[in-house]
């Protein structure tokens, strides 16, 4: 059975290691985010003209954008329709949850934070809403390109801004990954599924002292 997100690691001990992310999260995740990329490479060479003389081959990264957003969509479907969804559900109400603490984080106070810290789920609800948009407008270019009715003029300024907005998220998303010093520890997480607990007490207290005893 896959440990629940909360349960203990496989230290089993105070000073161990405790469950942060399910296999399906993890997976989620990393689907979006390689599938980001990818958009982002193919995008700014239709996008820079510099790059796009660099490559000389626009139709095929054209293609390639296409079908990279297709399979992007696939994949999170299947993901979703064949991993654990209850444990989705759970973690979406853990995001779409704000309570006094993450109210006082986001005002610079210190405050216990749960799974999630009140940045997290700011940084959640955006990435997820510009994943969206990111679908509607690329869709609507693409049949834009097909019939005139489709074609609006602020559909490829939306499209643009979407990409520098998302940058500047990925921007700082990686800064705290993997160069902040005490933050970066949370890339454990995402990659293996467990952190430590004493770090999890520092950073996100509320959840880890739920999590002292195994099981939800």
């Amino acid at each position: 059975m896959t440990p629940t997100p909360g349960s203990v690691g496989r230290t089993g001990s105070d000073g161990g290691l405790i469950r942060r992310f399910s296999p399906t999260e993890r997976a989620l995740h990393w689907v979006h985010a390689s599938a980001f990329l990818a958009l982002l490479a193919t995008g700014l060479v239709l996008y820079v003209p510099a790059l796009s003389e660099l490559v000389a081959r626009r139709p095929l990264v054209k293609d390639a954008h296409l079908f990279t957003a297709l399979a992007w969509i696939a994949a999170l479907a299947l993901v979703v329709g064949l991993g654990d969804r209850p444990g989705l559900r759970r973690t979406l109400g853990e995001i779409d949850r704000f309570d006094d603490d993450d109210l006082r984080w986001l005002r610079g106070r210190k405050a216990p934070q749960g799974r999630f810290n009140a940045g997290q789920k700011l940084n959640a609800v955006l990435t997820s809403s510009f994943a969206l948009l990111f679908a509607v407008s690329g869709l609507l270019l693409w049949l834009g390109e097909r019939d005139t009715r489709f074609r609006f003029g602020s559909t490829l300024l939306l499209h643009d801004a979407l990409m520098y907005a998302s940058v500047g998220l990925l921007v700082g998303h990686l800064y705290l990954a993997v160069i902040h010093p005490t933050t970066r520890h949370a890339l454990r997480g995402i990659t293996r599924g467990d952190v430590r607990r004493d770090w999890a007490l520092e950073h996100h207290r509320t959840w880890a002292e739920r999590a002292r005893s195994p099981g939800p």
